[in-house]
């Protein structure tokens, strides 16, 4: 029924158009169908900037693109503004192109359009193929996975968004159904909303960015061969798993990679990308070499080694240099000993009260915000500008395990962590999504945090400057580029960013470390942290204990408690070993079976009343005592009404202790090191202090 009606309508077409037979021409013509991104809406000189005109500049004289576009159209033939049922659609057939690219569907999901006639769309768009194709059957067509819609749009999430989705999705099932290419508009701008400034329609630098990827797709000539910028000489490569090496190339080219005696073969497909696996390797210590060409060029990287990788992330703490620390000059010397290889990614700027200049200002645009860098062999040198928390962890794992260790590190000092957390994640987020609006005034966003952004980008005339706070940005300049490279887990210390709102940050961890996990297409990989430290900031108990649950509630996640070398007026301690160490000890425990190395100090486990006393039950309690020899501190219980008393008594009874306060006669909560900056001194045998916490009792 569907293909009798195009067969009348395209017989209608041809005799509108007059066509009789498609002949030969001097130049290859191009369509470019479309709506109001395809024609340049919102552009001063769309003739001069739109996406088919610099198209057109780079395919060359042998070409002739036209710009089909037109404002405001549907896909939909019963859409409130039908595409084909304007101008630019019967000018497209009358061309008779001999390629046509074709980015319909943004207006399809105004209300009025998808949530009524979606069942229409595939057989609508069929039969806007069937029509290029009745004009001349030798038509090559390219569909598009539409440009992004952000949200800015003022329908994102009454319905856009999920409309958005879903027609994607149909859109790569007409390109199967009707065996055309398809080309993705949407990647390429994701991660750019800077170039929306109506959170629709991409600007001057956002036609230029489709017009590369729509001439990407045509010619298939996609720069060549070449590896993320993570793959380099002197890498780690992660033992006992697949190593899957990606990379980009010329469509259609044929790639070979050898690694050891191991050879893989694939074809890069037409977007340019290509994957192979390489087995399992197991830690020798012998070094490398991987190999891999196209045939027309070659990528060789040296002194590789197999072991264990680590990604080290966060803000200041884990920033925090090794030549910063206490005992940095011993500690430097024995790092540069250890079995480990460092990939550092520096920021191009430091996010101190400056303001940055127009260069920095663009550079951040384009998410160039950490410097190019390598891998490298640990050394004096480079051991004393790496992340000392990182560092120590890295050497007892080393030392541990007798492999080499890779240590990925790319935190950024007073980053808040929804700058970490992937776009895709937050826009689906009920509780998180109204962070992407205005971050710069929006109060979900620390003060501290919103200020600093605006003193060091108030030199930009961009509407949409970025920077390095901004939800995603992390992510999208940072953690995207890694997502794939085999490791083991991560090591994250951040929260002194988000310490004002603890119940927004209850939400925001778990999102963090899912989105990461999905990265890596690892639900269970590890993701330990460090509990923020003491210092005199009024949030900080809570925060801890909110740390201290989460740990406790997300799989393959584990904490390290920081509190006992904590300073009262800085929020970088220099103690940093012990805290790279804890976080060794939880690894080892956790990730690598070293059942008899303690993960933990004391861990609360329950509280029950027993008449005047409240009886704590801890985990990981062996030999308990207090770290100082003095008395146990900071202990606290509540009667009925929850007000917090002194423990005047307090009783280490083997794995419980038992406390009693002359003010409350019966006890219903307890809680200890309570205080912004404590002094509490709960350890247990291996010296490991145990975390804040309050607790309720049976």
């Amino acid at each position: 029924m569907r293909h009798n009606a195009i067969k009348g309508l395209c017989a209608l077409l041809l005799l509108c158009v007059g066509f009789t037979t498609v002949q030969a021409r001097q130049s290859i013509r191009v369509a470019c169908i479309g709506n109001s991104v395809t024609y340049g809406y919102g552009h001063q000189s769309p003739a001069l900037t739109s996406y088919p005109t610099k198209l057109g500049q780079m395919l060359g004289e042998s070409y002739e693109v036209r710009n089909f576009g037109h404002s405001g159209a549907t896909l939909l033939y019963r859409g409130h503004r039908p595409y084909i049922h304007q101008q630019a659609w019967r000018d497209a057939l009358a061309f008779a192109p001999d390629k046509a690219i074709i980015h319909l569907g943004l207006n399809d999901t105004d209300p009025r359009n998808w949530p009524n006639y979606r069942d229409e769309f595939i057989p609508n768009y069929l039969a806007i193929i069937d029509s290029l194709r009745a004009v001349n059957p030798e038509v090559e067509v390219w569909v598009c996975r539409m440009t992004p819609i952000f949200h800015g749009h003022r329908r994102f999430k009454s319905g856009t968004r999920d409309w958005h989705a879903q027609i994607q999705q149909a859109i790569e099932e007409v390109a199967l159904l009707a065996d055309v290419h398809l080309i993705d508009l949407h990647e390429p701008l994701y991660h750019r909303p800077d170039l929306f400034a109506d959170a629709l329609h991409p600007d001057a630098e956002g036609a230029e960015i489709l017009a590369r990827t729509v001439y990407s797709a045509m010619t298939g000539d996609h720069g060549g061969l070449s590896l993320p910028a993570i793959y380099t000489s002197h890498m780690v490569i992660q033992r006992d798993k697949p190593f899957f090496l990606q990379g980009k190339a010329n469509a259609g080219q044929k790639i070979t990679a050898q690694l050891g005696k191991d050879k893989q073969r694939t074809t890069a497909a037409e977007d340019g990308t290509w994957q192979l696996s390489f087995k399992p390797l197991k830690a020798t210590g012998k070094p490398f070499t991987l190999t891999v060409t196209d045939g027309d060029s070659t990528i060789t990287l040296t002194d590789l080694l197999v072991g264990e990788v680590w990604l080290c992330s966060g803000q200041s703490n884990m920033v925090f240099m090794l030549r910063q620390a206490t005992h940095a000059k011993a500690n430097i010397a024995e790092a540069s000993t250890k079995n480990l290889r460092l990939y550092d990614m520096r920021p191009r700027v430091y996010t101190d009260a400056v303001a940055w200049d127009s260069a920095s200002l663009v550079a951040l645009n384009r998410l160039e915000h950490y410097l190019p860098t390598q891998w490298q062999p640990i050394t004096e040198h480079n051991a004393a500008q790496f992340s000392a928390v990182a560092c120590h962890f890295g050497a007892m794992l080393a030392d541990s395990l007798g492999v080499p260790v890779g240590l990925i590190c790319n935190a950024v000092g007073g980053a808040p962590i929804e700058s970490f957390i992937d776009r895709h994640t937050i826009e689906y987020h009920p509780e998180l999504v109204d962070i992407l609006t205005d971050w710069r005034r929006n109060d979900r966003v620390q003060d501290w945090v919103r200020g600093r952004g605006t003193h060091n980008t108030q030199l930009s005339t961009h509407p949409m400057q970025r920077h390095p706070y901004e939800p995603c940005y992390l992510y999208e300049a940072g953690i995207a580029p890694l997502a794939g490279f085999p490791l083991r887990g991560v090591i994250w210390y951040q929260g002194e960013s988000n310490a004002h709102n603890v119940e927004l940050f209850a939400t925001e961890f778990p999102a963090l470390v899912s989105s990461w996990r999905r990265a890596w297409d690892d639900e269970a990989m590890p993701f330990h942290f460090v509990q923020l430290s003491s210092i005199a900031r009024p949030s900080w108990p809570h925060f801890r204990d909110t740390q201290r649950r989460l740990a406790e509630a997300i799989p393959h996640c584990a904490m390290a408690v920081s509190s006992d070398k904590g300073d009262s007026l800085d929020v970088h301690p220099r103690e940093k070993r012990p805290i790279g160490e804890r976080l060794a000890r939880i690894a080892l425990h956790h990730d690598y079976g070293y059942s008899h190395v303690n993960p933990s100090g004391p861990a609360i486990r329950s509280a029950e009343s027993k008449g005047k006393s409240i009886v704590l039950t801890f985990d990981h309690a062996e030999g308990m005592t207090a770290s100082d020899g003095a008395p146990l501190r900071t202990f606290e219980v509540a009667d009925e009404h929850g007000i917090y008393y002194p423990a005047d008594k307090v009783e280490i009874k083997g794995s419980t202790i038992i406390l009693q306060s002359s003010q409350v006669k019966r006890p219903t909560r307890a809680r200890y090191g309570w205080q912004p900056f404590t002094r509490a001194n709960l350890v247990n045998g291996d010296g490991l202090p145990a975390s804040t916490f309050e607790i309720s009792s049976l």
